[in-house]
């Protein structure tokens, strides 16, 4: 199931970053190969959507984040009153 969120950070010389839900929750790590678009460095604050993984004893990470074409401020608002 696909999830959205907002880029938070990514250090482009480790190649790691962390997104944060929509749907609120806490940040998700993920790696440079989770990336659909590996060329093009995320941006804070861009829209992905977005895989969950467990890895490491259960801890979630973010996995296939495939970048989502811009939205209008109306339609940001829109989605936001939705929740």
């Amino acid at each position: 199931m696909a999830h959205f969120g907002n880029i938070k950070s990514y250090n482009q010389d480790k190649g790691t970053g962390t997104i944060v839900p929509e749907k609120g929750g806490d940040a998700l790590p993920f790696k440079k190969k989770d990336l659909q678009q590996e060329a093009q460095a995320p941006k804070v604050d861009q829209r992905f959507s977005y895989e969950t993984a467990e890895v490491d004893g259960g801890h979630k990470r973010a996995t296939n984040l495939q970048m989502q074409a811009d939205e209008s401020s109306h339609e940001k608002q829109a989605r936001n009153q939705q929740g």
